[in-house]
This record gives C-alpha cells, sequence and structure tokens, in this order.
C-alpha cells in the first residue's frame, strides 16, 4: 500500500488480509474515484453551526470533495425536498433528520435508497463496532434509515435563579400553580420536537396531565427554539420543555439546568438529528455513498456527537467529553421516543389531538 493510500485509511482500522480485502478495497477505490469526479456532496441537516462547520470540514479534509451543507430544521427541509420534486428538481443527495417526518412523509412517499448495499468499509460493516453487536435501521425493513446517535434527553430544563431543581420531586410539579404562565413548549401541533413531548407525557402520564399542562398551566407556545433558550437562561420562562443549544448557554455561565429522570417519568432515549438516509434521484450518487459510509464511521460520528453533545451508537466511539447524564446506562429502560410505531401513529394521533385542544 503506497503512503497516499496508508493516508486516505487512516481514519479506518486495519483490514483483513487476503482475497476479501482486496475485493472491498477495489469497490471502495473505485466509490472514492467517483465521488471527486462528481465533486461534491449535498446534505441537508440539522442548522447547529457546529454541524454546519464541522462535518463538511473533516469529510472535505479527509476525501478532497466538498460538502454544501443546507441547515434548517426537518419540516422545512421536507416541504422544500417535496416542492422539487413535484417539478421533477433533485437537489439533495443525503438527509441527516429527525423521526417523524422520515416515517410520516419521506419513507411512505418511497424518496428514498436503501443504505444497507451502500455501506461498503469493514468499519462501518462489522457489527462488533456497534453497541448492541449490530447496525440500528430504524426503518421496518431494515434498510433504509440508519440510526446512528442514541442519548438521553432531558424532561425539562430549568433556570436555577427561579427555579430550584430540588422542587421537580415529580414531573407533576410542572402542574403547580406557581409554574402557570412561566413554562415555555415547542409547538405540540407541528411534526418533531414539540409533538414528540407532548406524546411522551400522553403515554407515560395520560391525557389529563397534558391537558392541564398545555391548557390549565398557560405555557408559552412557540417554534424557534433558540428564543425558548434565550427565555429560560433570562428567566422569563424559567422552565423549557424543548429549548435549543443549553450547552452553549451553560458554557456561557448562565443558570441552566437539565433534569433527566424522575420517579414517575423514566428516562427518553432519542435519536435527535442523527438518523441518516440516502435520498433516491441523487444529483451525486456516489459522492453520497461516500458520505454516508463516512458518516457512519468513528470519525463521522465523533464528528456529529462533538459538534452537538450526544452519545452515539457506534461502541469504539469517545464519550469522555459528553455529560454522564447523556449517556444510556447498560441495563437500564428507557422510553424511546424514536420508536418507529409511536412516531407513525401514537406520536401522530396525539398531534391531531393537540391541534384540537389548542384549537390550531
Amino acid at each position: 500500500m503506497n503512503l497516499c493510500k496508508a493516508l486516505l485509511w487512516l481514519v479506518f482500522l486495519v483490514a483483513p488480509a487476503g482475497a476479501q480485502e482486496r475485493d472491498w478495497e477495489k469497490e471502495w477505490n473505485s466509490l472514492v474515484a467517483g465521488a471527486k469526479k462528481e465533486g461534491k456532496v449535498v446534505v441537508a441537516g440539522f442548522p447547529n453551526p457546529d454541524l454546519r462547520k464541522e462535518i463538511p470540514a473533516r469529510f472535505t479534509q479527509r476525501f478532497g470533495i466538498p460538502v454544501e451543507y443546507i441547515g434548517a430544521n426537518s419540516n422545512d427541509t421536507v416541504a422544500r425536498l417535496r416542492a422539487e420534486r413535484q417539478g421533477r428538481l433533485y437537489t439533495t443527495d443525503v438527509f441527516l433528520s429527525g423521526i417523524q417526518v422520515l416515517t410520516n412523509t419521506v419513507y411512505p412517499q418511497k424518496m428514498l435508497e436503501p443504505i444497507r448495499p451502500v455501506l461498503i468499509h469493514p468499519e462501518v460493516t462489522d457489527p462488533s463496532k456497534w453497541k448492541g453487536g449490530r447496525l440500528w435501521f430504524a426503518d421496518p425493513e431494515q434498510k433504509y434509515i440508519l440510526r446512528l446517535v442514541n442519548y438521553v434527553v432531558e424532561l425539562l430544563h430549568v433556570n436555577t435563579d427561579h427555579v430550584k431543581p430540588g422542587e421537580f420531586k415529580s414531573i407533576k410539579e410542572l402542574l403547580n400553580p406557581k409554574w402557570k404562565g412561566k413554562i415555555s413548549a415547542f409547538d405540540p401541533t407541528v411534526p418533531g420536537t414539540g409533538s414528540n413531548t407532548a406524546a411522551k407525557f400522553y403515554f407515560q402520564l395520560g391525557e389529563e396531565f397534558v391537558r392541564k399542562l398545555y391548557i390549565d398551566q398557560q405555557p408559552v407556545i412557540g417554534r424557534d427554539r433558540r428564543q425558548m433558550t434565550d427565555w429560560l437562561a433570562r428567566g422569563t420562562y424559567p422552565i423549557a420543555l424543548n429549548p435549543a443549544d443549553v450547552e452553549g448557554m451553560q458554557k456561557d455561565g448562565f443558570p441552566i439546568k437539565g433534569i433527566y429522570s424522575l420517579p414517575d417519568m423514566p428516562g427518553v432515549v432519542s435519536g435527535g438529528f442523527g438518523l441518516v438516509v440516502f435520498l433516491n434521484n441523487a444529483p451525486h450518487p456516489q459522492a453520497a455513498r461516500l458520505f454516508i459510509n463516512w458518516m457512519a464511521s468513528r470519525e463521522g460520528v465523533e464528528t456529529y456527537s462533538r459538534a452537538v453533545g450526544h452519545t452515539t451508537l457506534r461502541a469504539d466511539a469517545d464519550e469522555s467529553f459528553l455529560a454522564s447524564d447523556k449517556i444510556p446506562r447498560p441495563g437500564a429502560k428507557y422510553f424511546d421516543s424514536y420508536d418507529w410505531q409511536f412516531n407513525l401513529t401514537g406520536e401522530e394521533k396525539v398531534r391531531l389531538w393537540m391541534k384540537e385542544l389548542l384549537q390550531r
């Protein structure tokens, strides 16, 4: 193996010797060459500034292929993709997404290519490199939606200048009259974070709890998570169900604390925006295949993890920099908010009910 090839493989494990090695290496080298010929890959993903910066930088550094990263929330991305496809326009190769738009729109409308045949490199296909000894596909067919992330999410965040974390010994403390008008929540009537949160409360605590929380407590309902984070940091609404970039605010010294579990509501795990899909009719199909392999490699998932602070599903990924509360404990039972059936039927049922409840 020459020096250039050795440098190319720095990120990957040394493959087994013999004919099998030569087979996958030949396929891989052909893929890299084809991707370079296409000239770029277009990736839609969460508008996190670190993701927007680090993913293109690391991939381009590794392969010399530019990444056009389109940052937007998943609902806006899907609306754009649908509008483009109606005009037979295909601009995007890969989508890093949350779960609900995939279950309710992208997957049923057959906008995807299978990912399993795309995965080539032994570092990605080796089951021992993944927690649970397998790649985790979210879709029923186990081939279209690859989940890279699994982390414990906060049930809520509080501003400790206004709310002492010890006051929350039960999730039902959210219904305390003294918090009336002091809670912010992402809009539960649109697919995504807000509806997922409302559905978790609905299925774990019941309809009456949700009604009291979203009606009697008069929370402010918004669609701008950064604004919600600002409200939380400044104490305008000192309890937040779905803020954004909390870690950044904490690093800046704002008195924000996450509450991860309570006796009457166990921990919840999420896939965040760590689901990767390969859009069909991709304008740069070879570059897309290469990007998906890289995204599922140790370097790819660690780049994602460091940008957003989420635990990945790779067994060999560095987790030393992550908050311990975010790492699922072995053997512990969690409510998986990214369960396929929950998002396909349960969450959608609650979302439509919330539209009636809030008259939106």
